[in-house]
């Protein structure tokens, strides 16, 4: 079990997400909420906050009166569920509602603690309220979203139950969960807020990171293919670029290569004298770019990825909801901690990078199949007849057409905002529209990185090359080949490469 204090790691919204280990609101978190609700309670007699005894956005020049206060709330969550396009998934659903108690748990937005109780046997009962893509400008945040989150905990709306999509009433009398009640502004407070742009941004990193160490096994596997030297990975020339994350690729690649039977010693065959008059030497003296800039290559995108994960938790771990209370000072303070500008740009140079790994995945299996560039496989590593057989052929147009689309989805999101809300919202930052836009850029790379890895394995037996690779790249030889054996004969690749990208994404390599 995760228990939520303040501060949650992605790897324990990682355990929480993606593995679905119940979570728990720490003793001390629910003493910050319940405080802070006392604190506003008591506070907001006889003054005028935003969004308690007034309207929302431009409507909050009028004031609400105290009959209508408890009916302000629920308006704010029935006219914002307005969104349109596909439900999220179930996963992001779940870190969704793990970033709106990263808010709650901070102690500054003087709910009722049943709201946040209720969000948590959301989450660990499976009830997961229907979502849609789209409607967030990314300020105030993502009301329309999140809208949809408060609609199903006041028992409207939908939810994906058990597989299937429910009144969200009917499964909250199912599970003997009592509707979340209105107190002074729970309506508000949980609309209000990044937790729709937080949730998606956070599990694209976690998938990019895992992205990023199947790139770092690809090249290592295609470096053992090629037969290179291996000293561009080796401690003394990575030592001189300082940069952390060409050094941590490196150092993960010679880990991972050792042992191999295939890479070369540049010492031993090239320094020692061996060639001694040979004019033209039969194996490259150093491999394409593609194969031998892996570190600098991939270098930038991990350390890119790393300060998406820096921020983003950081956002988890923040209120991001307005206004802001703090009993501290006995006081409370209106401004824009909703703004998603944080995840917004993050999630552009996210999908920036994950694009730049993707075509080095291209070009490696580019390498792969042009037996004139390589000069030791067939074409297309085909092992049946040529002319006849096509090999991979085929898997390179779906491959090059979607790092393709990767190049065009990068162009930035974070400066296209659009004035809005009688201009009350004047700039915004697309934040969802960012993190969902990478999500596609993710999920395209694990597709190419798929299809890189069935051309790999094929490769090695093309080679008759699997006793030569270092004992982790059998292991995971071994492991594709499980599902996708070695063929000759021409069959849709399809579920194939299904197969491999589910394959990709449940496995975690990590540098």
């Amino acid at each position: 079990m995760v228990i939520y204090d303040q501060q949650l790691s992605l790897q324990e919204l990682g355990r929480v997400v993606f593995e679905n280990e119940p979570l728990a609101l720490a003793d001390s978190a629910r003493k910050r909420i319940g405080h802070c609700y006392d604190f506003l309670k008591r506070f907001a007699a006889n003054k005028v906050i935003y969004g308690i005894n007034t309207g929302f956005g431009p409507m909050a020049q009028w004031r609400i009166s105290d009959r209508h206060l408890s009916e302000l709330q629920y308006n704010i969550i029935r006219s914002h569920a307005t969104g349109a396009g596909d439900p999220l998934c179930d996963t992001d659903v779940r870190a969704v509602i793990v970033a709106r108690l990263g808010t709650l748990v901070q102690g500054c937005s003087g709910i009722h603690v049943s709201v946040a109780d209720l969000l948590v046997e959301f989450l660990n009962r499976g009830i997961y309220p229907m979502i849609p893509r789209h409607g967030s400008v990314g300020a105030s945040g993502d009301l329309v979203q999140l809208a949809h989150l408060a609609l199903a905990l006041i028992g409207e709306g939908e939810v994906h139950y058990r597989g299937q999509w429910r009144p969200a009433g009917d499964v909250l009398r199912e599970e003997n969960l009592a509707p979340m009640s209105i107190h002074i502004r729970e309506g508000l407070c949980i609309t209000n807020g990044t937790s729709v742009m937080t949730g998606i941004g956070l599990n694209n990193i976690l998938l990019a990171k895992r992205l990023l160490g199947w790139g770092c096994v690809a090249s290592a596997l295609v470096n053992e293919i090629a037969g290179s030297y291996d000293d561009f990975l080796s401690e003394e020339i990575n030592a001189v670029k300082h940069h952390e994350g060409q050094q941590a690729v490196a150092a993960f690649m010679r880990k991972w290569l050792a042992g191999s039977r295939s890479m070369r010693d540049r010492q031993a065959e090239l320094y020692d004298g061996a060639h001694d008059g040979e004019a033209v030497f039969t194996h490259k003296v150093q491999p394409y770019y593609s194969l031998r800039c892996v570190p600098q290559v991939l270098g930038p995108v991990r350390d890119t990825l790393a300060n998406a994960e820096s921020v983003l938790v950081g956002e988890l771990n923040s209120a991001c909801d307005n206004p802001i209370v703090n009993p501290a000072t006995e006081n409370v303070y209106h401004g824009g901690n909703f703004h998603g500008d944080y995840v917004s740009f993050e999630m552009d140079k996210l999908k920036i990078a994950v694009t730049k790994l993707t075509m080095l995945a291209e070009r490696q299996l580019n390498y792969l199949f042009h037996d004139r560039i390589n000069g030791i496989l067939p074409p297309f590593v085909n092992m049946g007849e040529l002319g006849l057989n096509y090999g991979l052929q085929a898997s390179q147009f779906t491959a090059t057409s979607t790092t393709a689309e990767c190049q065009t989805l990068s162009m930035p999101n974070y400066v296209h905002s659009i004035p809005n809300n009688n201009d009350n919202q004047d700039i915004v930052s697309m934040g969802t529209n960012s993190a969902l836009i990478a999500r596609t850029v993710v999920e395209n790379g694990y597709q190419v990185m798929a299809i890189h890895f069935m051309a790999i394995v094929q490769a090695v037996d093309c080679l008759a090359a699997a006793d030569r690779l270092a004992p982790a790249s059998r292991e995971i030889y071994d492991q594709i080949r499980a599902f996708f054996p070695a063929f000759r004969d021409d069959t849709p690749k399809y579920r194939d490469i299904a197969r491999t990208v589910d394959y990709l994404m449940r496995k975690n390599i990590e540098l």
